[in-house]
């Protein structure tokens, strides 16, 4: 499976948080493109069949569009997965503020939603739509 849609997000400190992301969701780093000055013009990030895609804050076009997280967030992730109690414990034991606890859904599945170290937020769960 693969996704057609992909979230494009921006990060002050890129590198970190790719590391963080890997670390605590168990993402996969495909692709990490940087300028000369050290950034990260572009990555890629894996999660089973989907991505993102990100970079470092004041890097591109289409960051000088995106509001920051911490000003207003106007979106979040949702990252589809089996063992959502481990990451649940990743994220907290690496201080993560969780924003909805973990819990068993009505529809099906069990998920949490937290804020990451930069201010955008995500949830986890087992739900599947597909």
């Amino acid at each position: 499976m693969s996704s057609t849609i992909i979230p494009c997000v921006s990060y002050r400190d890129a590198d970190a948080m790719i590391a963080w992301l890997c670390t605590n969701l168990g993402f996969a780093a495909k692709a990490v493109h940087h300028n000369n000055a050290g950034k990260v013009v572009h990555a890629e990030i894996a999660f089973g069949g989907g991505m993102i895609m990100l970079g470092s804050t004041g890097v591109g076009q289409l960051d000088t569009m995106l509001a920051r997280p911490d000003d207003h967030p106007t979106q979040s992730i949702y990252v589809i997965a089996e063992d959502v109690d481990a990451i649940h414990d990743r994220v907290v034991t690496a201080g993560a503020e969780i924003l909805l606890p973990l819990t068993d859904k009505d529809y099906g599945g069990r998920d949490f939603t937290f804020r990451d170290p930069e201010g955008h937020i995500w949830s986890v769960g087992s739900y599947t739509p597909w």
